[in-house]
């Protein structure tokens, strides 16, 4: 028996089983609709339409060039509106993910180094800080693109660590996991964001290409020998993000950069009002730079009190 036969048998049951279970109906978080499309699942994996006679229930989602995309997996696509009705346009992060940021922080705050580990960690990254300068000068754009291809790596590199340590060792991470997987995602969005304005060069592809390369497998390894210098380096690194995206904002205010529209997605992710402009973009993300700063010395501190992250709470979304 086909599968058009058997739609075509099985229809009257699944629409009534449908209203019954309330697939056909939406369902609101923070004011935005999810509908979910009811999933029929055929005995081929035919995504073509030929299969399926066009009789898909729902608005089954579709490739570029028209192809019905299975649904064979039972994972029904989702339709998410936002409050105003206008659909969700975003695959990256959903509406729940989004939040206000709290831009009242302290963006001049410096953790003074108190040892010889501080020490090693805030001239390491001084010693970063000149070839950087040096290069980009005063092109913010390309200097944020490199900057948040670096930036999300600790945070990554920290959560796995400690997800394979908690696995290791059957005992739970205190949330830190959480934490810093929430800081790298954080970071990843901030170039998401850059590249809705500006476009790398292949060169500049390339350098970020050698400096994710070496900076990874550097970190990674720091991580191993001492997690509290691994914390300490990033949030040195987080001070100087602070201080890239402070003279972004200066040089906005005095004209010398143009001060474009905010893109859509940085709108949506940061809850932005939709006259937002590129200078709130730039004043939200110094926001996030200052509150991983301060999630990193803390965890740094943690360590040199001689105990483990899981004995503190983590910032879990901390923004």
């Amino acid at each position: 028996m086909s599968s058009r036969s058997i739609y075509r048998t099985l229809r009257p049951v699944l629409s009534s089983s449908v209203v019954s279970s309330g697939l056909g109906t939406g369902h609101g978080i923070n004011g935005h609709v999810i509908s979910h499309l009811p999933t029929i699942r055929f005995l081929s994996s035919d995504t073509s339409s030929s299969a399926t006679g066009n009789r898909l229930p729902g608005n089954p989602l579709r490739t570029a060039d028209g192809k019905v995309i299975s649904t064979y997996w039972g994972i029904p696509p989702t339709k998410i509106t936002k409050p105003d009705g206008s659909a969700w346009k975003w695959n990256c992060f959903q509406p729940w993910d989004s939040y206000k940021p709290d831009v009242s922080i302290d963006v001049t705050k410096h953790h003074k180094p108190a040892n010889f580990t501080d020490k090693f960690a805030y001239w390491t990254v001084q010693s970063l800080k000149i070839p950087v300068q040096l290069f980009f000068q005063r092109k913010h754009m390309c200097h944020a693109m490199l900057l948040e291809t670096v930036a999300a790596v600790p945070g990554m590199v920290g959560g796995m660590l400690l997800h394979l340590k908690s696995l290791r060792r059957f005992e739970h991470s205190g949330g830190w996991i959480k934490a810093l997987l929430e800081e790298a995602e954080n970071e990843r969005m901030h170039l998401m964001t850059f590249i809705e304005l500006s476009q790398p060069k292949w060169y500049e592809r390339a350098i970020v290409f050698a400096v994710q390369g070496v900076f990874f497998n550097a970190y990674f390894l720091s991580y191993v020998v001492s997690p509290k210098l691994a914390h300490r380096i990033t949030g040195y690194l987080e001070e100087e993000a602070v201080n890239s995206y402070t003279e972004f904002l200066n040089d906005i205010d005095a004209g010398k950069f143009k001060n474009s529209p905010a893109p859509a997605i940085a709108i949506d992710y940061w809850r932005l009002p939709k006259d937002a402009t590129l200078r709130d973009v730039v004043f939200v993300i110094r926001a996030d730079e200052a509150h991983h700063r301060d999630i990193n010395h803390y965890a740094s501190d943690i360590q040199f009190q001689g105990r483990e992250l899981k004995e503190a709470p983590a910032p879990i979304g901390y923004h």
